[in-house]
């Protein structure tokens, strides 16, 4: 039987035993942050902090304009850090109410790892960098009272609004400004295969934290980054595995393995943010663009040819084959690159497992034409003529030789014999003729000869500017200095002829009644309208002309307006270092824009017009010979301008 407890043991054993628990409540307390059970011992918690900061007015009123001073309860309770007290974080909070105002908290106190991470990342080193625009911790996920997880649907970096998220800056062009980013990107991704997915609610689809990592994102320069060249591959593999693997063991994946810069990655197909499927029509990979662009920009020119002994031309050589052909067309099923090459899978032809392999060619083109025997596998394909050494090839290349001398002996002697029966036969009409009537005087025809050759001559100049690359750029000598010299001296000596035509027709006595035949009357619009009567067979009977119908005078008033507009237009661009001194720069490109637009306008109605006028008319044809020798026959003049015969036969102007 125990012996029952003396009072004074019992007493000694209580005390023990409250001695334990608060040793062991201390020990409990001991987890939080250094300094917070001191705090806690002071009697402070939750309902102490949120008694104030849960109230929007006691908030503003302590000077709170920051929303860190309003904390809903709801939402801290709801946040991923609603399980911890107040003191957790803002371990300098002693008492209440508090002063000075708490420190700035850091994250990195329990998210070290995390933090870490991010200090390796552009946004840190932005911001060490002095930027105040570089993303921080709050930026990302939300406001320190109410940051939600990852795996709720509202939370800021939940999958779906991560691109929402970054584009909260990346979308937005005052933020991107001065930073060498553009906030280009975040639209082109959101018009991507894969924005549209996200955007469709698809938590499957890529974005941004998938291939540049949510904390140390880091540049495409640096080695350790997601998107440095050489790891894209490995980036786009988390989701395309099996893509990934065919690249891998194709001659591209093993020239990126081997350190070769110039071998393409996803991306130099795919494009980077624009990433579109290939139905698409503007997607780099859609059928046109593969042969036309996107293979061009590596296959089409010698670099690789002089690196690395690749053929060059495979593009343009494919685009004059029927192939190519069919596909300027606008065939959708035409064979293109990777018809015949693959996709991500290319080999060199050499390996057994190549599409384009001598043992795969009749499967391969057994795709597109069922039935294909070898000797059909066996034709070309690239219409490289003169370029391989095959025996199709070097004969089609004497073919074409033969062929090319051929064109140019026959057209050239059908030409030089034309040219030699037209002279003749058109002299003998201009000589045969009886042209007694002065239709232009010596001055007349000088001004004519002084604007007829300076616009040719701007004509010819100035669509090779506009084209080099064309076949008047190459009939100039392909020299950049003459058509910029022969240009300018053309437009002056039109200036010129325009100044001497001003002078002529207001100080001399010819000049002053041409003007004044020129000048436009409403007969000229009725004698339109009758003559467009007549040729359609409404009258039966043409207008009446006088010196110069409507034909004329359209031309005139249509040369001065030209010449005006061209020679204006023409010195602001040539003097343009003096024009911005008093216009802004956008005037000289409407300037650009007006001169070229008028340049064509021009030289259509020259064509249009003009031509037919003193050539294709059949009254005339085979030429008007007046801008020769200023003469015409009466019996013309007469049906061209009966109502002024009879003046001018009897007051014909003398040759000057």
């Amino acid at each position: 039987m125990r012996t029952p407890l003396k009072g004074g043991e019992l007493i000694r054993r209580c005390l023990l035993l409250v001695v334990a628990v608060s040793f062991f409540a201390f020990l409990w307390a001991s987890h939080l942050k250094p300094g917070s059970w001191q705090v806690r011992a002071q009697g402070l918690g939750n309902g102490d902090c949120l008694a104030c900061h849960s109230d929007p007015a006691l908030a503003k009123e302590a000077g709170g304009k920051s929303v860190s001073l309003h904390v809903r309860e709801k939402d801290f309770a709801a946040s991923v850090h609603g399980s911890l007290d107040c003191i957790s974080c803002h371990a300098d909070v002693k008492a209440v109410p508090h002063e000075p105002a708490p420190a700035r908290v850091s994250c990195a106190e329990c998210h070290s790892a995390t933090h870490n991470a991010y200090n390796q990342g552009l946004h840190a080193k932005a911001i060490r960098d002095g930027s105040a625009k570089a993303a921080s911790c709050l930026d990302c996920h939300g406001p320190p009272h109410s940051i939600l997880p990852s795996s709720d649907p509202a939370s800021k970096t939940f999958r779906t609004n991560v691109p929402t998220t970054c584009g909260s800056c990346h979308g937005q062009k005052f933020v991107m400004e001065g930073t060498g980013r553009s906030a280009q990107t975040f639209f082109s991704y959101q018009e991507s295969v894969h924005g549209k997915a996200v955007a469709a609610g698809s938590t499957r689809a890529a974005v941004c934290t998938d291939c540049h990592k949510s904390h140390d994102i880091k540049p495409p320069s640096d080695a350790q980054s997601a998107i440095f060249k050489f790891n894209v591959p490995k980036t786009c593999g988390q989701c395309h595995e099996p893509v990934q693997h065919e690249f891998d063991q194709s001659i591209h994946g093993q020239a990126i393995a081997r350190g070769n810069w110039q071998a393409p990655v996803c991306t130099d197909c795919h494009g980077i943010h624009f990433i579109k499927p290939h139905i698409d029509p503007t997607s780099s990979v859609a059928s046109q663009a593969v042969a036309r662009t996107t293979c061009a920009q590596c296959h089409e020119g010698v670099k690789l040819s002089q690196e690395f002994g690749v053929a060059g031309k495979r593009v343009s050589s494919y685009l004059d084959s029927y192939h190519g052909l069919a596909s300027k067309l606008g065939s959708q099923v035409v064979a293109n690159c990777a018809s015949c090459h693959g996709i991500h899978n290319i080999l060199p032809s050499s390996d057994p497992r190549s599409t384009v392999s001598k043992t795969n060619l009749v499967a391969t083109c057994g795709r597109c034409h069922p039935g294909a025997s070898e000797n059909f596998a066996l034709s070309k394909v690239h219409l490289d003529v003169g370029v391989s050494k095959d025996l199709g090839s070097v004969v089609s290349g004497w073919v074409r030789t033969i062929y090319l001398w051929l064109i140019g002996i026959v057209i050239g002697f059908m030409l030089i014999h034309n040219g030699l029966v037209w002279r003749k036969k058109a002299a003998a009409i201009r000589r045969n003729g009886v042209r007694q009537l002065v239709r232009m005087t010596a001055r007349q025809r000088l001004q004519h000869w002084l604007l007829l050759t300076s616009f040719a001559v701007l004509v010819l100049t100035g669509f090779a500017l506009a084209y080099p690359d064309s076949w008047l750029g190459w009939s100039l000598g392909s020299s950049e200095t003459i058509r910029r010299i022969g240009h300018r001296v053309a437009a002056v000596v039109m200036i010129g002829a325009a100044v001497y035509h001003v002078g002529y027709a207001l100080l001399t006595k010819e000049g002053r009644q041409a003007l004044k035949d020129f000048r436009p009357r409403w007969k000229d619009f009725v004698d339109l309208m009758q003559n467009l009567g007549y040729y359609l067979g409404r009258r039966s009977e043409r207008p009446l002309f006088g010196r110069f119908g409507y034909p004329e005078k359209a031309e005139y008033w249509a040369v001065i307006w030209g010449t005006l507009v061209m020679a204006m237009t023409g010195l602001m661009v040539w003097f343009k270092v003096g024009v911005f001194g008093f216009l802004p720069r956008w005037t000289i490109d409407v300037a650009l824009t007006i001169h070229f637009y008028e340049a064509i306008l021009a030289t259509l109605a020259i064509i249009v017009w003009h031509f037919y006028h003193v050539i294709f008319d059949p009254d005339v044809y085979p030429m008007n010979w007046a801008w020769l020798d200023g003469r015409v026959s009466e019996e013309h003049f007469r049906q061209e301008h009966e109502l002024a015969t009879e003046a001018s036969l009897e007051a014909q102007p003398k040759e000057e």
